[in-house]
């Protein structure tokens, strides 16, 4: 389980886009259409992904298998079922304290 993005979900992609990029300096790592841009934090391995989704902010942990965490895992009870996503698949949690995160793979990435 490695960390691997801080998600910030935003309602409009160009103003998150300005601010990430022109206020805040961050470089851009990737994007999936028009809706979900990651950004590189300097000096880290850990990237901000901002998207025009409505799923709570939080961070976001990188597994070889999300569907065989998920299985290795039956005391956490899902507050998303694992979905698709492009390249892999993800899973929303709450921690005690209702904190949103994610598990998710990339089984599929080259």
């Amino acid at each position: 389980m490695k960390l691997t993005f801080v998600y910030a979900p935003v309602p409009e992609l160009a103003p998150a886009l300005a601010f990430y990029r022109d206020v805040l300096g961050l470089d851009e790592l990737w994007r999936e259409g028009d809706h979900t841009v990651g950004f590189a934090l300097p000096d880290s391995d850990v990237g901000v992904m901002v998207s025009v989704d409505t799923d709570p902010a939080g961070p976001m942990y990188l597994v070889d298998d999300a569907a065989a965490w998920v299985a290795a895992h039956p005391e956490l009870t899902p507050a998303v079922e694992l979905a698709e996503i492009p390249d892999g698949a993800v899973v929303r949690y709450l921690d005690p304290a209702g904190n949103s995160f994610y598990v998710f793979d990339q089984k599929g990435a080259a």
